[in-house]
């Protein structure tokens, strides 16, 4: 399959709908893409073919000056596919994926403005949508969609539809997955959108090994809380609507009572744990060439140049693993 032109899809594409959370959530994905973000999209099309129904463009660099044609770090994307058979020509990649999803992979890649390094996840369709709601085992889809992303590349209108409908879940997940642990002893949370988002952030890292300082969490928040805040108001009245919540609102404070017994836990961190360390172990073999990402994340984080021996760069899984212990210690990995 040909990949879309990125302005003739974005014209293609609805327009947001009126009001809510569903407005808000559509506003984000279905803005014009960057170029780098654009290319690479391409790419991932290319090399997975007709199942890809989505990119999603998501992390720091999307966080990043907006006037930056090419991003000095790596970018990051989940792409989206309809069966994981179809997506690749090994069944042992196709099998992986569906143990457990995601597979990811690293790709540095040539383009018109320069070289380009990303991580792409690969993930179904399906998968994705499961996710994004309160049930999921991993709370790695909402933590990452809670917060703002772009599809960059989107074969149809049933997938955008999708697309956009799972990443109002993940929002809705995120705030009423954390309200629990928010809540006095009469189960009454009383917060700003502040307070809610921070504490979303920092359970939500937390709970992959993925911890971050206060400083990051603050950082990721402070840089758009008019975002988080009409997140908030437009998240807890979709819980309200849906018989979660009851909302009471004082200035920027709410008083949110649930309504009935939840029908989940807070955010379960050992298990959390235990798979993104079972699906980091995977990665080693999914992401293909991942000593060059590895050393560049290393040097660009501590400003030292790693030279490796010839028989590291010959057998990385058998040697290169002082190299991963390094990256994990000062958990650049993610």
């Amino acid at each position: 399959m040909a990949a879309s032109d990125p302005a003739r899809d974005c014209a293609r594409r609805p327009a947001a709908p009126a009001g809510g959370l569903g407005s808000l959530v559509a506003t984000e994905l279905f803005r014009p893409p960057p170029p780098a973000a654009a290319l690479l999209a391409e790419r991932f099309v290319a090399r997975h073919g007709d199942c890809v129904s989505a990119v999603l463009f998501y992390g720091s660099c999307l966080r990043g000056a907006p006037g930056v044609d090419v991003p000095a770090g790596v970018l990051d994307f989940y792409v989206l596919v309809d069966r994981y058979r179809d997506a690749y020509g090994s069944r042992a990649l196709a099998w992986a994926n569906a143990a457990l999803p995601p597979n990811v992979f690293y790709l540095e890649a040539e383009t018109p403005i320069g070289r380009l390094r990303c991580k792409y996840a690969v993930i179904s369709l399906d998968d994705f949508e499961r996710g994004a709601l309160p049930g999921g085992r991993r709370p790695g889809i909402w933590a990452r969609f809670c917060q703002p992303a772009l599809a960059v590349w989107t074969r149809d209108a049933a997938a955008r539809q999708r697309v956009a409908a799972a990443v109002e879940e993940a929002i809705l997940t995120a705030v009423d997955r954390v309200l629990p642990l928010l809540a006095d002893a009469d189960g009454v949370a009383r917060v700003n959108s502040q307070q809610l988002w921070l504490r979303v952030l920092r359970e939500t890292y937390a709970a992959e090994w993925r911890t971050e300082s206060p400083e990051t969490i603050e950082g990721l928040y402070s840089a758009n809380p008019e975002r988080y805040a009409a997140a908030t108001a437009a998240a807890l009245d979709a819980l309200e609507k849906r018989g979660r919540l009851r909302v009471a609102r004082a200035g920027a404070r709410y008083e949110l009572e649930p309504l009935g017994e939840r029908s989940q836990r807070p955010i379960r961190r050992p298990i959390g744990k235990l798979l993104y360390f079972a699906a980091l172990l995977k990665s080693i073999a999914t992401f293909g060439d991942w000593l060059p990402y590895a050393l560049w994340k290393l040097e660009r984080h501590t400003g030292t140049r790693i030279e490796l021996t010839d028989r590291q760069r010959r057998h990385p899984l058998i040697w290169g693993w002082p190299v991963l212990w390094r990256v994990l210690r000062q958990r650049d990995l993610r």
